[in-house]
């Protein structure tokens, strides 16, 4: 009897959610700074991350004077986004909430029954997400080689979850051994393209396998693409977990806006991914219940061209193939052939074994 294929325990707990191969994806949208520093669009978003059945919704939580200098330049894409003449300082800056405000978020997503989650930039950040209570923390790809703090987060004890974008193979085992040094194995590793938006050609999937066998680690992506697509395969190739910036709307002023997906674009991604993850079976190679059935109707049976005779044998010539698929199949021609018929035979009729005499 076929065997069910193994399945590797890589398996992590985040709140109520089981994360790892064999469990549901889990599906984090991503707020990010879409909030514009409005609270009020804040809860917005997180109301619309519960609609489309989001598992979590995610923002960041930064102070500006903490993570650039003033005259640092915006990136390419944020320089066609915002106002040219602002530095990434400026625009930061407007995208800051403060901390009462993600107090009152996360017990906003508490109440709406979404899991709350945010990437912190700095180490007073890290300490406010731990103080609220969160379930996990998530390092942005950018701090991947920020070691100061990704020890400061992997203190606080909680599982992490790593964004990969811009990272060499031997900089994501670098990072997860600082991160293993403070006792923390509870960790999920997300392939990232750091482009907004990243082109498909970049995007590379396989290496989510890669990751996966190199680290034995649950391994998913953080998706930068435009549309649906590239999430849903991800899923098909096996990510455990999916993040996706998501907006209210993608003409709202501010630097992510374009690249997001909107509410109903949301709710697409993830209708999409529950559907590919109820295709996705178990690997066993069988045909379904309907397909039982249906092979009744589909598949030929060895049925009689002609009139057979009682005592008469059977030759080729006195048998077709045909439907039903409820009789002998047709692999059995060369069994019946050279057998004689213990009763008549109509033609058209299905040839039955307790008709035939054993050669």
């Amino acid at each position: 009897m076929e065997k069910e294929p193994k399945v590797v325990e890589m398996k992590i707990k985040i709140a109520d959610n089981m994360i790892g191969e064999g469990e549901p994806c889990f599906i984090i949208a991503e707020a990010g700074v879409n909030h514009n520093g409005d609270i009020d669009l804040a809860r917005k978003l997180v109301d619309a991350a519960r609609e489309a059945g989001a598992d979590a919704v995610k923002f960041q939580t930064f102070k500006a004077e903490t993570i650039v200098t003033r005259s640092a330049e915006k990136a390419g894409y944020q320089k066609e986004t915002t106002p040219s003449e602002e530095s990434q300082y400026d625009m930061i800056k407007k995208l800051e909430l403060a901390g009462e405000d993600f107090k009152s978020l996360f017990a906003y997503a508490q109440e709406k029954g979404v899991l709350f989650l945010s990437s912190p930039f700095d180490k007073g950040s890290v300490d406010l997400l731990s103080e609220l209570g969160v379930s996990a923390l998530k390092i942005p790809s950018g701090e991947i080689t920020n070691f100061p703090l990704l020890k400061h987060i992997a203190k606080k004890g909680k599982p992490i979850i790593l964004s990969t974008g811009m990272a060499t193979h031997e900089e994501v085992g670098e990072t997860l051994e600082v991160i293993k040094e403070q006792g923390i194995d509870d960790i999920i590793l997300l392939h990232c393209v750091t482009s907004y938006p990243a082109k498909i050609g970049d995007m590379n999937l396989k290496a989510m396998e890669t990751l996966r066998n190199a680290f034995q680690l649950p391994v998913g992506l953080s998706d930068h693409s435009i549309g649906t697509i590239i999430p849903v395969a991800a899923v098909a190739l096996g990510a455990c977990v999916i993040e996706k910036h998501f907006t209210l709307d993608k003409n709202l002023p501010g630097p992510d806006h374009r690249a997001s997906l909107e509410p109903d674009e949301l709710k697409q991604m993830i209708t999409a991914i529950r559907d590919v993850e109820k295709a996705m079976g178990n690997g066993i190679k069988r045909p379904t219940k309907v397909e039982e059935e249906n092979k009744k109707v589909v598949r030929r049976s060895l049925v009689a061209k002609v009139d057979i005779p009682q005592g008469t044998t059977i030759t080729g010539e006195m048998l077709a193939i045909k439907r039903p698929g409820t009789g002998l199949e047709p692999k059995y021609l060369g069994e019946i052939i050279g057998r004689t018929a213990e009763g008549t035979i109509k033609k058209d009729e299905i040839i039955a074994i307790s008709k035939l005499r054993s050669k």
